[in-house]
């Protein structure tokens, strides 16, 4: 079956980005995609509420609540099975958290409705103790695995993962953070315990997909998506895991064209997204499921500008 008459056949809608992005077992079967997940997804907004300015800069006139707002409103308004994830540093870089400390950030998050976050170091600027305030403004989970919070104030609001059900289907989203030490004032993250990230994801992601029965297991990872030397990146994560089918990173800013594809420890294609900074963009990830819930995956587009329109 050719790329042209599967478009056709499976009536998915607009044209598809470059066929190297499309899996060509798709292609070669006569599967029938029945349902459609559709994964929206940031990464270190910094407390980027307004667009930038029209000051003739690279970036002017990108982001902005007020333009996220409309683009994520309008892809749930064709789309009815849409999760929203931010993958962390919702804090830290514009004069909003200098002052509110990160409540209108949390307030925002909330009005737009995301499904569920992780933390980067950014989000403990203000410490443990002013982290935990602003949570109390999201209407959303916040997920971690590989940081103890045994004896914190966060003990009992961060989660290691979370389950969402969307038409049938169970989505394992789990959560996983760099090391603090070098980034973060001791004081600031007092008694956080780091453990190995990869040890930790592949643990839940086991348990997830295994115990759990989940279909689909997201990974929502500050950890970087790749370095010169062998610091544990996105990339690195990957190539170890087994049961992690979607990586949605933050804190290197990396701006992929496209989704990564690598292969992970049972030469199962695993992939890889990450969407700059600021809110400039907004990822979109498609994922298709067959009537036995097998999933393969197809993407509009990964990385969708966030521009504000103006009279």
């Amino acid at each position: 079956m050719n790329r042209r008459r599967f478009i056709k056949q499976s009536a998915m809608g607009a044209a598809l980005v470059t066929a190297s992005q499309f899996p060509y077992e798709a292609l070669a079967t006569n599967t029938e995609w029945t349902r459609k997940l559709c994964i929206l997804h940031t990464n270190d907004v910094h407390s980027r509420l307004d667009p930038f300015p029209m000051d003739g800069s690279a970036n002017q006139g990108l982001g902005g609540v007020v333009a996220r707002e409309k683009l994520i409103r309008s892809i749930r308004e064709e789309e009815d099975q849409v999760l929203l994830l931010d993958a962390g540093d919702i804090f830290q870089g514009t004069p909003y958290f200098n002052f509110y400390k990160g409540e209108p950030e949390m307030k925002v998050m909330s009005m737009l409705r995301y499904d569920a976050a992780t933390i980067g170091n950014h989000d403990f600027d203000n410490g443990i103790d002013g982290l935990v305030k602003q949570m109390a403004h999201a209407d959303f989970p916040f997920v971690n695995c590989n940081y103890d919070f045994s004896g914190t104030p966060l003990e009992s609001l961060m989660q290691p993962y979370t389950i969402m059900k969307r038409k049938g289907l169970k989505i394992g989203i789990l959560g996983v953070g760099i090391a603090l030490n070098g980034l973060v004032p001791n004081h600031l993250c007092e008694n956080i315990v780091y453990h190995d990230p990869i040890v930790a994801a592949n643990e839940i992601a086991h348990f997830l997909a295994v115990k759990k029965k989940c279909d689909y297991v997201i990974c929502l990872s500050h950890l970087g998506f790749e370095y010169k030397d062998q610091k544990v990146s996105d990339k690195i994560l990957a190539k170890e895991s087994e049961y992690i089918n979607l990586i949605i990173g933050g804190h290197t800013h990396t701006l992929l064209e496209q989704v990564h594809i690598t292969k992970n420890v049972k030469n199962q294609d695993i992939f890889i997204n990450q969407v700059g900074w600021a809110g400039m963009h907004v990822g979109r990830i498609d994922i298709y499921f067959d009537n036995k819930n097998r999933s393969d995956y197809v993407s509009k587009m990964t990385a969708i500008p966030v521009k504000e329109t103006r009279a």
